[in-house]
C-alpha cells in the first residue's frame, strides 16, 4: 500500500482478516492474562499461551440455592461443551495436593476451610491440563462475597456465571426429594430424576440436611450472601428462573454461556440485508445507515460501482450496510472474491400474502410526488384518490412473480452465508431495528457441535 497515494485506499481484506482470525481479541487477552500473571519470562509466557489456543474454552460459574439444579445444570453443561465439572467434593478427592491436605486436616476437625485456602485449591485444579485445554464449570462456589473476591484476586474468574433462583418454598419442596447414590455421589430425585436402574435405586440414600429446617437455614444464608456475590461480577451474570422443566431451564442456561462480551476491539459493521419485496429491507438500512453513520448501499449503485463504492475510505472506515445485492449464490461467492465480506447477515422474514399487502396496495400522487396505502395510508380526498397511479411492478402478479424468484435463491444464499440472522419484519419497523442492532453491538455467540442425542 502506497502511503503517498491520495486517497487513501485501505484493501478491504485487512478489516476481514484481522476480524475472522481474532487479531485484536487475541491481543486483548494477552495483555489482559499477563497483567494478572505477572510471568517473569513474558516472551515465553506469550508463546505458551498462543499455543493453549484456549481463549474460547468456557469458564463458568453455576450459582443458586439448595435443590436449585445446580448439579443438573452443570452435568448438562459439562456434557454439552465437553468441558471439566468441578464440584467442591471432587476438588477435595485429591490427596496428592499440599493445599488439598490442608484443607481436609480443617474439615477432619470440623472447622470451616478458609477463603485463601479454598483459592489456593480450586487455582490449583484449574491449572491442570483439562481445565486449560477443555474449560471448566464450577459448581457452587464461591458461596461469599469474600471468597467471589479472593478468586478475583487470583485470576481465576469465569467468562458467565448462571444464577438459578425459585421460589423458597418450592425450593423447600424439591429438597426434600434429594437422594445420593452411596458408591458415585450421584445426585437424583424422588419426583424429578428417579433413575431406573433397580441396583441404583437400592443404593440411594437421603441426603443430609434436607430436612424444611434446615433448608430453610441454608436458604437464609444464601439470601444474606448472594448480593455481594452478582455486585462483584455485574457484567457476566444472568438469574435463570428454575422453577421451569428441567430442559427449558438448560435451553436457556446454554444459550448464555454461548453468548459472548462485547469486545473492545475497533469493529466496523458490514452488513448484509436480505428478504423478499416489501419486507423493508430499504428503511432498516437507511435507519442503520443515519444511526451509526454507515454507508448505504443500495441495489443501484452495487450493480454498477459496487467495487469502486465499498472500497472508498468512508466504507472502509465506517462500515456499510448492503440491501438488494446479492440476489443469488453466485452474485454472492462474486461478492466475497472481491474480498467484501459482511459480518452480519440477516434476512428479514415475512408471510407472501403480507408481501403482497404491503406492495400491491401502494399508490402514487402525480401531482405531490406523495405515495399512499389503501390500507396503511389512504389518500385525504377523493380528488387525490381519483388521480393515483400504480408503478407496474407493484402489480399482484409482477409482486408473486418477485417472490417466486426470491424463494427459489433464498435456501443456497442461506447455506452460503452460513450465520445468518433470521429477524420476523412482520412488526413495528422501530422494533426490527432495535432487534438487529443488538446483533450488531454484540459478538456471534459461540457454536458448539451438535448434540447427537437430539433428533
Amino acid at each position: 500500500m502506497d502511503a503517498t497515494a491520495k486517497p487513501l485506499r485501505i484493501p478491504p481484506e485487512m478489516a476481514v482478516y484481522a476480524e475472522e482470525h481474532r487479531v485484536f481479541d487475541v491481543i486483548q487477552k494477552m495483555v489482559q492474562r499477563l497483567l494478572v500473571d505477572r510471568p517473569e519470562n513474558v516472551i515465553q509466557y506469550l508463546i505458551d499461551h498462543l499455543r493453549n489456543d484456549n481463549d474460547d474454552v468456557p469458564r463458568i460459574f453455576v450459582l443458586g440455592p439448595p435443590a436449585s439444579g445446580k448439579h443438573t445444570m452443570a452435568k448438562l453443561l459439562c456434557k454439552r461443551l465437553n468441558a471439566t465439572h468441578i464440584t467442591l467434593e471432587n476438588l477435595l478427592s485429591s490427596d496428592v495436593s499440599v493445599p488439598v491436605k490442608e484443607a481436609h486436616s480443617y474439615k477432619d476437625k470440623g472447622q470451616e476451610i478458609p477463603t485463601e485456602l479454598w483459592t489456593k485449591v480450586i487455582q490449583e485444579r484449574l491449572s491442570k491440563v483439562d481445565c486449560v485445554k477443555r474449560g471448566w464449570v464450577l459448581e457452587g462456589f464461591p458461596q461469599t462475597r469474600d471468597q467471589a473476591l479472593q478468586l478475583q484476586i487470583s485470576g481465576s474468574t469465569p467468562d458467565h456465571v448462571v444464577v438459578l433462583d425459585a421460589p423458597d418454598i418450592v425450593l423447600i419442596e424439591r429438597n426434600m426429594g434429594k437422594r445420593i447414590d452411596c458408591r458415585n455421589g450421584e445426585v437424583y430425585h424422588t419426583m424429578f430424576d428417579w433413575p431406573d436402574d433397580p441396583e441404583t435405586q437400592a443404593n440411594l440414600a437421603e441426603a443430609e440436611g434436607i430436612s424444611e429446617e434446615e433448608t430453610g437455614q441454608k436458604l437464609l444464608k444464601y439470601h444474606r450472601n448472594m448480593p455481594g456475590i452478582l455486585r462483584t461480577f455485574p457484567k457476566v451474570y444472568k438469574t435463570i428462573n428454575a422453577d421451569q422443566p428441567c430442559m427449558d431451564v438448560f435451553s436457556q442456561v446454554l444459550t448464555f454461556v454461548l453468548s459472548k462480551l462485547r469486545s473492545l476491539a475497533p469493529h466496523t459493521p458490514r452488513i448484509l440485508l436480505y428478504g423478499p419485496p416489501g419486507c423493508g429491507r430499504s428503511l432498516q438500512a437507511a435507519l442503520l445507515a443515519q444511526k451509526y453513520g454507515l454507508v448505504n448501499a443500495p441495489n443501484n449503485v452495487v450493480l454498477k460501482i459496487l467495487t469502486e463504492r465499498l472500497g472508498r475510505l468512508d466504507c472502509t472506515t465506517n462500515g456499510w450496510v448492503l440491501h438488494g445485492f446479492p440476489r443469488d449464490a453466485e452474485q454472492a461467492s462474486l461478492l466475497n472474491d472481491a474480498g467484501y465480506v459482511p459480518n452480519r447477515v440477516f434476512f428479514l422474514d415475512i408471510p407472501d400474502y403480507v408481501a403482497t399487502e404491503r406492495l400491491s396496495y401502494r399508490m402514487t400522487d402525480p401531482v405531490s410526488g406523495e405515495r399512499y396505502h389503501s390500507i396503511y395510508r389512504p389518500p385525504p380526498g377523493v380528488n387525490v384518490h381519483q388521480r393515483l397511479q400504480q408503478n407496474p411492478k407493484d402489480f399482484e402478479h409482477q409482486v408473486q412473480a418477485r417472490l417466486d424468484v426470491y424463494h427459489a435463491n433464498a435456501d443456497d444464499l442461506e447455506e452460503f452465508y452460513q450465520d445468518v440472522i433470521h429477524v420476523n419484519a412482520d412488526q413495528d419497523p422501530y422494533t426490527i431495528s432495535e432487534f438487529i442492532e443488538s446483533c450488531i453491538i454484540k459478538p456471534l455467540p459461540k457454536s458448539v457441535p451438535r448434540d447427537p442425542a437430539s433428533p
